[in-house]
């Protein structure tokens, strides 16, 4: 399979470098890199993150438009033809060793496999009270309304290029991951979790460090998930 990687960043000159040279240097038993392509889509930095990407090896693009969802959409579509696209942080709250657990589950004939940092060990203040209610309240909706039992919406998956075009993604805010899962179960397509280990993360989250960005992720997942339920009732 061909493994191509989006990365969204917005000010993370910190961190970005090192996981991109991280994900860059995965090889296979034969030497061969795992990674064919690796695109990360600045969102309106006014730091030094794109010129740190393409230190790091990194291909850039930019997308002046803010929003989770609206930086993975300029990426992927700036992304080289490939069989599977792997979404991450920029912030090295993941090991990049752990990518194959994700490649692994596609492998083995899953179409998106999402990385639960519920299921693995989560280092100490690396996961916020706001961001642990939000998931298992979205995680419990998913279940409720669509059947299927979720631990997570984490950021760090991997999935199929047919089935990501087959979903059809279209949020370019906070509903991005949820929007993701629910089309990908709603669909009929294999959704696996396995777990993936969080540090803290390098420099203050866009999101879970400020007030506004609790409440818009808050508001965005979860009127996503009332959204793509109310679709479903009228199909």
């Amino acid at each position: 399979m061909t493994i191509a990687v989006v990365i969204p960043a917005l000010n993370e000159e910190l961190s970005v470098g090192s996981v991109v040279e991280e994900l860059l240097a995965l090889e296979n038993a034969d030497g061969s890199p795992i990674i064919d392509d690796l695109v990360v889509c600045d969102n309106g930095s006014t730091d030094a993150t794109a010129h740190c990407v393409l230190e790091a090896g990194g291909r850039v693009v930019h997308e002046g438009t803010p929003g989770y969802g609206a930086a993975c959409l300029a990426a992927v579509a700036a992304l080289k033809p490939s069989d599977v696209i792997l979404f991450t942080d920029a912030d090295r709250a993941f090991y990049a060793r752990q990518a194959l657990r994700l490649l692994t589950g596609i492998a083995a004939g899953a179409d998106l496999v999402i990385g639960s940092r519920t299921l693995g060990n989560i280092e100490r203040q690396a996961l916020t009270t706001s961001q642990r209610f939000g998931n298992s309240l979205a995680c419990r909706l998913i279940r409720l309304f669509w059947g299927q039992k979720m631990t997570d919406l984490g950021p760090y998956r991997a999935i199929r290029r047919t089935a990501y075009e087959h979903i059809n993604m279209r949020d370019r805010a906070y509903g991005w991951t949820v929007e993701m899962q629910v089309k990908a179960i709603a669909r009929g397509l294999q959704v696996v979790e396995v777990p993936v280990d969080t540090r803290r993360r390098m420099g203050k989250s866009k999101i879970s460090g400020t007030v506004r960005g609790v409440i818009g992720a808050g508001v965005g997942i979860l009127g996503m998930i009332a959204k793509l339920r109310f679709m479903s009732t009228k199909e």
